[in-house]
């Protein structure tokens, strides 16, 4: 089996008062959204999570009673929101300070997207 080897990021290896380049950024004038070690964590949790989701179909073919039903459900909703909570806590940890520290109009943008996302989160 072959080992992989993570090559850090620009964004993992410079000091936060080092500018960023121009390669750093995704297209949208942003960096992109998480390290690769944190891709590839959270792919490594849905693929758990996908993997409970395809038990619960079987659950609801074979069929099993409400109650085991909901504890599978409940899981599972537990395990998605145990990863939006990461990345949100990523968010506000790097990208809304990266956009405060770009000024206005970028600042007001990341405030105001940072409280569009706590509402959904609310609801």
């Amino acid at each position: 089996m072959s080992q992989q080897i993570s090559v850090p990021s620009e964004l993992e290896m410079r000091s936060p008062e080092e500018p960023l380049s121009e390669e750093a950024f995704d297209g949208h004038g942003r960096t992109p959204a998480l390290s690769e070690s944190e891709q590839q964590g959270l792919v490594v949790r849905l693929n758990r999570i996908e993997g409970q989701l395809r038990g619960i179909r079987r659950m609801v073919q074979e069929p099993r009673s409400c109650l085991e039903l909901l504890q599978q459900l409940a899981a599972a909703e537990a395990a998605l929101s145990r990863i939006s909570l990461a990345v949100l806590r990523h968010h506000v940890q790097n990208c809304v300070p990266e956009g405060i520290a770009m000024g206005e109009p970028e600042a007001s943008k990341r405030l105001k997207e940072l409280v569009d996302i706590f509402d959904r989160f609310r609801k």
